[in-house]
């Protein structure tokens, strides 16, 4: 599952002269964080072209709940979907950070693509690829415990906003704890639980809107359900990122990572423990 576009962006990915067109065609837009950008069920069709800054794409529930599809940001068009069928908005667009844009009427939009081969394609390819993503996302919300979902975001966001430090690779994005539960499908209880297990094992460090990994090896192993692995490393050699700086009192045991009852906490003596009593959780 993704939050973040895989291929090249749209804008990125036009020539210099076609991306220079599209901007003329528009009007220009700065939106403050938390601002509205776009509204779910909205009659509009005007497509914003990101310049700079984050959005959040999100849906509200049929519970009342917001689930979070992706973060878009420079280089990314947002709000095409409904200037193709003219239909209501799929998803509401919400500022995350200070976000400057070109707002382009959806008529005009596709006039610039019905004259330019090339750019069809490229805004074919991102909507074939938001559907895929949105088939992998229903698929780990099916199947995927939440700590390794939340693995799985956290190892996103490290890869493509993450700035390494001397303390881990801090998430350069302001998203607080109920963001980060809306961007996996579950409560921020649970999201909470997870975090907890996640610092027990000084895997992440959290603090107000600023969260550093320091273990992203162990993060990726738990991201992909091998916690098993994940177990081994600790035990040989402390972070599997850095096997040669061992962490000592460390060794195999199980925390639950799932929803609901049955989850044995870190604070056990089964076999295998060290002096700390602490292991990677178990996905």
């Amino acid at each position: 599952m993704s939050l973040f576009e895989r291929n090249r962006s749209f804008l990125d990915a036009l020539t210099p002269q076609d991306r220079a067109a599209l901007h003329a065609l528009g009007t220009r837009r700065v939106y403050r964080p938390g601002e509205l950008m776009m509204r779910e069920r909205d009659t509009t069709t005007f497509v914003l072209a990101l310049r700079s800054g984050w959005s959040v794409v999100s849906v509200d529930t049929d519970r009342g709940a917001r689930l979070i599809l992706a973060l878009r940001g420079a280089g990314e068009v947002v709000g095409d979907m409904a200037a193709f069928d003219q239909g209501p908005r799929s998803a509401s667009v919400t500022a995350l950070s200070r976000v400057e844009a070109t707002a382009v009427s959806g008529e005009r939009f596709r006039s610039f693509l019905a004259a330019r081969p090339h750019a069809t394609s490229l805004i074919m390819r991102q909507l074939s690829a938001r559907l895929r993503s949105s088939d992998v996302e229903r698929r780990s919300l099916a199947s995927s415990s939440v700590l390794q979902r939340l693995a799985a975001r956290l190892v996103e966001l490290t890869e493509r906003v993450g700035r390494t430090g001397n303390e881990g690779t801090s998430v350069e994005l302001p998203l607080p704890q109920h963001d980060l539960a809306a961007a996996i499908g579950a409560t921020r209880e649970a999201v909470a639980k997870a975090l907890r297990l996640l610092r027990e094992q000084d895997v992440v460090r959290t603090g107000n809107r600023q969260l550093v990994v320091t273990d992203v090896h162990l993060l990726r192993l738990l991201a992909e359900g091998r916690s098993q692995q994940a177990r081994g490393d600790r035990e040989r050699g402390g972070r599997g990122d850095r096997p040669d700086h061992p962490r000592p009192g460390t060794g195999p045991g199980t925390v639950s990572g799932k929803d609901g009852p049955g989850g044995t906490g870190p604070g056990g003596t089964g076999p295998g423990r060290g002096r700390s009593g602490k292991t990677p959780p178990t996905v």
